[in-house]
């Protein structure tokens, strides 16, 4: 189904939604959303994405009819920043799991995958004030529909139609995602997000290579630590805490 602004708005009534056939950036609209203080749980949702936002400053276009590209806007206490790139990856997981797909997983910190190829990006960006948190914009791109055959992706990334065999309702996984959301948001600084997250990461015990912004770390990836950081022991024994950085397995 073709989404519009009358479909968005009544689906997802009473949250306050924005709709757009084409934009250049979800998260852009809702960060500039953010500054006009939106509430909590507001959403920003495009058929068509131009530029859309991903890590150390990539872009990439979501074609029309073919994904969800939605940004929410949320306010948590700073000392939660780090789990709200969690929450992303966390809901869009449950969220592809419950359509019955097997073999999904969470590569570290936030790219969900299925049987290994990307179908999920998830991007946090924060607002501040001087020193006070305005709140956050969570980005997340979901592949329903998108061809990559072909495509320099044909063999890293899947949609979920070409995992699940059958068609999928584009308006009804919005709805389930937002409600995933705002599930994990009300456990933001719990045990329980926390736990089912690193219960879903593939990365453990996996030998990696992280190139972060400070250096290239490379050894096993031993675990994860409350805040989202990967801890990994390089061939000279060190314990590495990695916060952020692009990885690659092997």
């Amino acid at each position: 189904m073709r989404l519009t602004a009358e479909h968005i708005c009544l689906a997802l009534s009473p949250r306050a939604a924005r709709f757009y056939q084409q934009a250049d950036s979800t998260n852009e609209i809702a960060l500039e959303w953010l500054r006009e203080d939106a509430l909590t749980g507001s959403v920003v949702v495009a058929d068509e994405q131009l530029k859309g936002r991903g890590r150390k400053g990539r872009t990439w276009h979501t074609p029309p009819g073919v994904a969800l590209a939605v940004s929410v806007i949320l306010h948590p206490l700073p000392e939660t920043l780090n789990r709200v790139s969690m929450l992303g990856a966390l809901a869009i997981c449950e969220l592809v799991e419950n359509l019955g797909i097997s073999n999904v997983g969470i590569k570290w910190p936030n790219d969900v995958q299925i049987n290994g190829r990307k179908v999920s990006g998830v991007l946090p960006e924060n607002e501040w004030d001087g020193d006070k948190l305005v709140g956050v914009v969570l980005g997340m791109g979901l592949n329903v529909r998108v061809d990559f055959a072909g495509s320099e992706l044909e063999n890293t990334a899947i949609n979920v139609e070409s995992a699940l065999g059958k068609p999928v309702d584009r308006l009804e996984l919005l709805v389930k995602l937002l409600a995933g959301v705002d599930k994990w948001n009300a456990l933001l600084d719990s045990v329980a997000l926390y736990d089912a997250w690193k219960n879903r990461l593939t990365t453990i015990g996996q030998t990696v290579t992280v190139n972060s912004a400070d250096a290239i770390v490379q050894g096993v990836a031993e675990g994860v630590d409350e805040q989202g950081a990967l801890l990994v022991r390089d061939k000279e024994g060190v314990l590495h805490r990695v916060i952020a950085g692009d990885i690659a397995l092997g």
